[in-house]
């Protein structure tokens, strides 16, 4: 590979693994928030007439302000008879109540006002977090197939977000859905509780069963969706680390193939130390003194041999 070649391929590779890392932080994010960005109301299904602890969670979403204020609505078209509230560190507690056309009557008594809003506030939930505020309804009421809980959530910086959407039968879920709470008819049998109707328990089981159904579902889906970000994450990055391990790799420089004789066996060229082939004979051995140079193949030189013919002799002195 040439010089100039590698560090394009470099930046190349670069470039797609930053890519791949872009997209796959996007994925996660996108795929994170709506399973975890609602109000969710735990449990998500209960009998009427039985009595019940509601555990709200409420996270924090926004990136630089906290959570200062959570005002929930109760309903008051099925009041709930007695409502209590448990305390949380750090949070001042706030409870209005109406006064009802018609009193309840429970094994408890007669109730002639029940709460119509909870409100939390002095506390802070700061970004990235989330609160859980309980509620212990006795009993839940009688008649209906579910309950809302429409919440108003205030932050530090002045947004409010107003989660009171109610989704429609067979449309998808609303941007800021409230929390609702199922209300399921007691198994066959059984009794719901008391005052219960028999025209009225059949109609709400019906519907209960839908709403369940639905509740289910969009929870299963967001889990979905989630774990599908999780894992297309995993794969880019998996990628992307391939990618820079290769442009970190250095270069193979290519060296000829060597030459073969007549036989088919390749010619091998001894070579100092520090000597690269192809640049000319060795310097690294100096030349002997009287040294000669000649021809390959051409006869050594006998060295004369001494003798009279190479000395004078006396005589000629």
């Amino acid at each position: 590979m040439s010089a100039p070649s590698r560090p394009r391929s470099h930046r190349r590779a670069l470039s797609r693994a930053a890519l791949v890392i872009a997209a796959t932080t996007a994925g996660i994010v996108l795929s994170a928030i709506p399973a975890l960005a609602h109000i969710t109301v735990t449990p998500g299904s209960a009998q009427p007439g039985s009595a019940a602890v509601l555990t709200f969670h409420i996270p924090s979403e926004e990136a630089s302000a906290d959570t200062t204020r959570v005002d929930m609505q109760i309903p008051t078209d099925h009041p709930i008879a007695q409502l209590l509230v448990k305390p949380v560190a750090g949070w001042t507690i706030a409870v209005r109540t109406v006064t009802l056309a018609k009193p309840l009557v429970t094994d408890d008594g007669q109730f002639t006002q029940a709460v119509s809003e909870v409100i939390w506030s002095g506390g802070r939930i700061a970004p990235g977090q989330f609160q859980d505020f309980s509620l212990s309804a006795d009993p839940l009421p009688q008649g209906a197939s579910q309950l809302t809980f429409k919440t108003i959530q205030t932050y530090s910086n002045g947004d409010v977000v107003r989660w009171i959407d109610v989704a429609a039968p067979g449309q998808p879920e609303p941007d800021h859905p409230a929390p609702l709470l199922t209300l399921t008819a007691a198994a066959a049998g059984g009794t719901a509780g008391t005052g219960t109707t028999g025209g009225t328990a059949p109609a709400s089981a019906g519907t209960a069963s839908a709403s369940a159904s639905t509740a289910t579902g969009s929870d299963g889906t967001a889990r979905a969706i989630a774990v599908g970000g999780v894992l297309i994450g995993l794969l880019g990055l998996a990628l992307a680390g391939r990618c820079w391990r290769r442009a970190k790799a250095p270069a193979v420089r290519e060296l000829p193939a060597p030459a073969r004789n007549g036989n088919g066996f390749a010619m091998a060229a001894a070579v100092n130390p520090g000597q690269e082939p192809g640049n000319g004979p060795d310097q690294s051995q100096p030349a002997r003194p009287g040294a000669e140079s000649r021809p390959p193949g051409a006869a050594r030189a006998v060295p004369r041999r001494k003798g009279a013919s190479g000395r004078r002799g006396a005589s000629h002195r």
